[in-house]
């Protein structure tokens, strides 16, 4: 036996797993495999300047290596179980709540200290919000910023590779079950384990997808969310970031009777590009380091789509619409909201005209033509929505970036330790479709990790 575990995956989930199987003198021998890079290497060559779209780099470096997805994110650890995942379902609400303020202690320990921890527990910004037909979701932010979530993961790096075996670049072909045993089939050789964790994140969940069809690992189809990221001068949502940070809103539309949120919001940031699967879509940064703040401030707005027999394919459906939007814009667009509601494309004099700059140089175009109609209608109406709380939401030179796509992976049947129907074999973190957040995703390496060091009832 090479390992007594083996974690496919350096994202959050089989970061803390790692970090919490070797954490005390538990004997345990552990290797992590990771499709990308350590995390120092990790680099996009999109500079904005001599390099403005996507490469197609063998792993993409802003999605894989060490950290994850998640290495330069926003670094937003949201404490709560409204939203982020349905981890609570599994392991109970309380213990959800307990891992992921441990979490948050590990973060502060491991450079975090000194970051703040925002609570959107505000009745008046609440009261605001309900008046206007709007709901604020509860929760506690923790804000590292993407500087600071980097120096957070390369002091655990430090830590980790002294007690656990990294293999970087080296990406898992296969896992196969042999009498009890686990091979971990790479391009180079194959290692054994008595326990695996996979933890590959959203950009391997086709690998985890093809992984649980050829152990027939029971799945459900997931969710899709798909939309745009608003970009707009800070000042318009200053009265909610300075006091909240992540404001999470959802908005019912008067329409479709659909559902809106806010996801990620910025204040003071970067809209940048993401590569999914060779598909180019958009997120955000910001930076806990006030020299490196923006005038700006962005945030995506998302449409969740469902789909039933007998259609499965969300991420499918999803991809479609992105690559779409690739193959007018060569990448990402970029439309003011005001030639979207007059029915026109945007040019580049009419972006440079405004009143907004740009922080990603993306292709101007109209997102009409990418968008379907009923998701589009209901990110104009939440817009319309949001100016009533925060006025100069909906002005002309608001711009909007298309398409931001959230991909969650088919929803695998777990139990309560997160353990698949093959005893020794676990499957965390964005991969399972159970987590969708850095803090859900952190919380459940921790626990499985416990339950692996528990025995063999795998309770703690």
């Amino acid at each position: 036996m090479d390992y007594d575990v083996i974690i496919v995956g350096a994202g959050p989930g089989g970061i803390f797993a790692a970090y919490e199987l070797t954490r005390a003198a538990s004997g345990q021998k552990v290797a992590v495999f990771e499709a990308g890079n350590v995390l120092e290497k990790r680099k996009c060559p999109i500079d904005g300047k001599n390099v403005k779209s996507c490469v197609g780099c063998p792993t993409c470096s802003i999605m894989n290596g060490f950290g994850g997805a998640g290495a330069f994110s926003d670094g937003k650890y949201n404490i709560t179980n409204q939203f982020g995942g349905t981890l609570y379902e599994y392991i109970g609400k309380d213990k959800a709540m307990e891992l992921m303020q441990y979490v948050d202690t590990l973060n502060l320990k491991f450079g975090g200290e000194g970051t703040k921890l925002y609570s959107t527990a505000n009745s008046e910004i609440k009261k605001l919000c309900l008046q206007n037909g709007l709901h604020l979701l509860d929760a506690s932010v923790r804000h590292l910023g993407t500087d600071i979530n980097y120096i957070v993961l390369q002091n655990i790096y430090h830590l980790l590779k002294e007690k656990a075996d990294f293999y970087f670049n080296t990406p898992v072909e296969s896992v196969r079950i042999e009498d009890g045993t686990y091979r971990i089939i790479t391009a180079e050789r194959e290692y054994s384990c008595k326990k695996c964790i996979v933890s590959t994140g959203r950009s391997g969940s086709k690998w985890a997808e093809k992984l649980c069809r050829d152990l027939q690992i029971p799945t459900k189809s997931n969710r899709v969310d798909i939309g745009v990221r608003v970009e707009l001068p800070a000042e318009v949502f200053s009265h909610l970031t300075d006091e909240l940070y992540e404001s999470k809103i959802v908005y019912r539309t008067a329409k479709f009777e659909d559902l809106v949120r806010t996801f990620c919001m910025n204040p003071y940031g970067v809209v940048v590009n993401e590569n999914t699967n060779g598909i180019v879509t958009v997120n955000g940064h910001s930076y806990e380091d006030v020299k490196r703040h923006t005038g700006n401030t962005n945030f995506a707005l998302l449409v969740a789509k469902h789909f039933s027999e007998p259609f499965r394919d969300s991420n499918g459906y999803g991809e479609s619409i992105a690559r779409l939007s690739n193959m007018l814009g060569g990448g990402v667009l970029v439309q003011r909201f005001g030639d979207l509601i007059r029915g026109r494309r945007s040019n580049l004099s009419r972006i440079e005209e405004g009143y907004v700059v740009p922080t990603l140089q993306a292709t101007p175009g109209d997102l009409s033509l990418v968008m379907p109609k009923r998701i589009l209608d209901g990110i104009i109406e939440m817009i319309y929505a949001l100016d009533k709380i925060a006025p100069g939401t909906a002005n002309d030179d608001t711009l909007l970036y298309g398409v931001e796509v959230k991909f969650y992976n088919m929803e695998v049947e777990i139990d309560e330790h997160l353990e698949t129907n093959h005893k020794g074999l676990y499957i965390i973190g964005d991969c399972s479709g159970v987590t969708h957040s850095l803090s859900h995703a952190s919380a459940s390496g921790v626990h499985v990790a416990r339950c692996i060091l528990a025995g063999e009832n795998g309770s703690y």
